[in-house]
């Protein structure tokens, strides 16, 4: 009994011997190129204290420019003018900008016939306007705005400088400087310097830690302030040299200053590293000689060798992976408690606990490493291993078992057991929270049962998965191949089924899509609209019903409400036979019409508009009758929306020419005029719904206009063009004339 204790109190310490070696070794590659360093004056960390110090000193000490001659030394630099005179656009873009803005405020104070407001908004309007102008004509002009603009910067400049004071009030009780402006020779220093006494002998007398340093005249710009670096014309009183000096930490600052606690801590820490490096490796070396030569190590290891080789491979790995990631975080967690613990003594106790977790865990880890590698001794024993593995077993014997269970089985009961699995496998997981520990016995389950389970059903589950997706793609429309059809299950009947009802669906899919198009137009297109007579008409039946209007505003509010409320019939109406048309839903009563006859009626029709206007109408017509066998209403309603068109969105003082011709056996009708609006040369969009030449929407009309009279000339089977050269509008239109 004496040996057996004896031997494992040897194989004990041989484990924590390595367990200290290695986080010692592990310590000294983490932390040995840091420590290194002869103190932590000598450190990155240190490095970049001095220069924060260094850009806070130049802020406040070497270039404490005041705000008054910063602004003095403003500049204005023909860049700046033109990326002020360009920053929202050209000149004519920000004019439409700007009258974008106030159009719509405009016109709804000439709605309410608030005619002071209307021109007060109109000549700020022009005000804006000429302003903007005028930075396109003179440099003068925009260079006072910049200054301006330099001016809040330099204000916000200088209040954030405010508020850093506390930050260089942090380090200025710290540090010792000299400095000289290699440009003027004007010297800025804190250091106290007897008469003719050299700085330099000084500062390597007195100081803890001194070094030279050199910054450009606007380096606190860089490395401070960055946001503000445009302003380095302002703020920095002179380019030309640099601040050569050098920056120290004197002896006579008290320990408890920041830097020099840093330093006895660092200076503390190479000792420990020191000590812990040199103490680990020789753990290390007296481990790896005690293992070597230990028969009670060599013989506990092989007897527990059979009994783990039991376990399949691919628990052992599981095993293996979960010892050692927590050989590796019990290594690094020592190796912080060493390195990092200011009063080791007062937790020796929790230092030993942590001590011995981590040597049995990398015993573990050591002792399943050399187990499992004696298993992969070739490619026949790994093989033989592999297949005694769990996931292989349990893979083999649930696909085979499965395929038996489901192969006569319905849909439905597939579908309960798929449930069942994953109800269950998802109410396992609540375990987790119980304990930590659990963590891995559900990881365990999952990976040996419920993975393999899944992986076995989805070869069953694939195919109906595929007939559920072609179903969902039907659903939506879109035709794919038509599915195998495999077997003579229910499956298999459900996949033909689909097949045909594809075919269905293709008949009727043109139908459909062309119907949720014209829904998704009218919603989109409609809304604009309709919306802005319905708040007219809510907004002053409202003013209405407050009773607090004067009889003239009652007046005047009522026949808004009346005109608002015509527009609205006149958009609903239209809106409706738009929508009748394009779904073919309309029945034409045609007839021998005259053409000619038919064209002058319309123009008569208009002739009072025609005359009350400045343009001049300028019409060719054949001096015999040209016949159809059209509607002629509805014809005629197509005439009638083309010549108020013209009326309303021709250029003022402009020619209008309307022809007939007979053109080989068609009749060939043509409206020409110059529109006041821009057309872009996008002909097509102007058979949209709701889409007006009138890009603003202030003119009245529905939009629909042209949509109706294509969709009517469409059903007569004639063919209606638009075509824009310019500002010039065309509309051409071809009917088949009876012989």
């Amino acid at each position: 009994m004496d040996t057996r204790w004896k031997n494992r109190f040897i194989i004990a310490m041989i484990m924590v011997l390595f367990a200290f070696g290695a986080s010692g070794v592990l310590s000294v590659l983490i932390n040995g190129r840091e420590y290194a360093n002869p103190d932590y004056f000598h450190t990155g960390e240190f490095r970049s204290e001095i220069d924060q110090y260094a850009g806070y000193l130049e802020l406040f000490e070497l270039n404490n420019v005041s705000i008054e001659k910063a602004k003095e030394a403003i500049e204005v630099t023909e860049e700046e003018i033109n990326e002020h005179r360009y920053r929202y656009g050209t000149l004519p873009e920000q004019i439409d900008n700007i009258r974008n803005q106030y159009k719509p405020r405009i016109q709804e104070a000439k709605d309410i016939e608030n005619n002071e407001f209307a021109k007060a908004l109109t000549d700020q309007m022009n005000k804006r306007i000429d302003d903007i102008t005028r930075n396109f004509e003179s440099d003068d002009h925009i260079r006072p705005k910049v200054v301006k603009e330099k001016e809040e910067r330099l204000e916000q400049f200088f209040k954030e400088k405010e508020q850093m004071s506390d930050q260089y009030d942090f380090y200025k009780d710290s540090f010792t400087y000299y400095f000289e402006d290699t440009a003027s020779g004007e010297v800025y220093t804190n250091l106290t310097l007897s008469k003719n006494e050299s700085p330099d002998k000084v500062m390597e007398k007195e100081m803890l830690y001194h070094t030279d340093y050199t910054m450009d005249k606007n380096y606190f710009l860089h490395y401070i302030m960055g946001e503000f670096a445009e302003l380095d014309q302002a703020l920095v009183e002179s380019q030309s040299g640099s601040f050569r000096g050098k920056i120290g930490l004197s002896k006579n600052l008290p320990e408890s200053n920041m830097f020099i606690d840093r330093n006895n801590h660092f200076k503390q820490k190479q000792i420990v590293l020191l000590i812990y490096g040199g103490s680990a490796v020789l753990a290390v070396i007296a481990a790896l000689i005690a293992g070597r030569k230990s028969k009670a190590l060599s013989a506990e290891i092989k007897r527990w060798e059979p009994l783990y080789n039991k376990m399949p491979i691919d628990l052992r790995i599981t095993f293996l992976g979960l010892s050692a990631i927590g050989c590796i975080l019990a290594l690094f967690l020592l190796n912080d408690f060493l390195i990092d613990s200011y009063n080791i003594l007062s937790r020796v106790i929790e230092l030993i606990i942590i001590l011995l977790g981590a040597s049995v865990l990398c015993g573990l880890t050591i002792v399943q490493l050399k187990y499992i590698a004696g298993e992969f001794k070739d490619l026949d024993s790994a093989k033989s291993v592999l297949k005694k593995s769990l996931v292989y077993r349990a893979a083999s014997g649930l696909k085979t078992s499965l395929q038996e269970a489901f192969l006569n089985r319905s849909t439905g009961t597939q579908l309960f057991v798929v449930l069942l699995i994953i109800f269950g496998m998802g109410m396992g997981s609540i375990i987790m929270f119980f304990h930590p520990l659990f963590v891995l016995f559900y990881i365990t389950a999952l990976a040996f049962a419920g993975i393999p389970l899944v992986m076995s059903l989805i070869r069953r589950v694939g195919y109906f998965n595929r007939i559920v997706e072609t179903a969902n793609e039907l659903a939506y429309g879109h035709m794919g191949q038509d599915l195998p059809v495999k077997g003579k299950g229910v499956l298999a009947s459900l996949a033909g089924n689909m097949n045909v009802l594809k075919q269905g669906v293709k008949t009727s899919l043109s139908e459909q899509a062309k119907s949720e198009r014209l829904k998704t137009e009218l919603i989109t297109n409609v809304s604009h609209d309709l919306r802005t007579p319905l708040t007219s008409i809510i907004t002053y039946t409202e003013l209405l019903k407050s009773g607090e209007a004067s009889e003239d505003d009652r007046s005047a509010y009522l026949e808004i409400i009346d005109r608002k409320s015509k527009r609205l019939k006149v958009l609903i109406d239209d809106l409706f036979e738009v929508s009748k048309m394009a779904t073919g839903n309309i029945e034409l009563r045609k007839e021998r019409v005259d053409l000619v006859q038919l064209l002058q009626q319309a123009l008569a029709e208009h002739d009072n508009a025609i005359r009350e206007s400045d343009l001049q109408f300028r019409v060719t017509k054949p001096d015999h009758p040209a016949i159809a066998n059209v509607d002629g209403q509805k014809l005629w309603r197509v005439f009638d929306n083309l010549i108020g068109n013209i009326l309303k969105y021709s250029l003022e003082h402009s020619r209008v020419y309307i022809a007939l011709a007979k053109v080989k056996g068609q009749a060939v009708i043509t409206f020409k005029n110059v529109s006041k609006y821009e057309l872009d040369d996008q002909s097509e969009e102007l058979y949209e719904r709701f889409k007006r030449g009138d890009k603003s929407r202030h003119t009245d009309g529905s939009g629909l206009g042209l949509a109706i009279a294509k969709s009517i000339i469409d059903l007569h089977e004639g063919n209606l063009e638009i075509d824009t050269d310019g500002d010039l509008f065309k509309v051409s239109i071809s009917l088949k004339l009876e012989e």
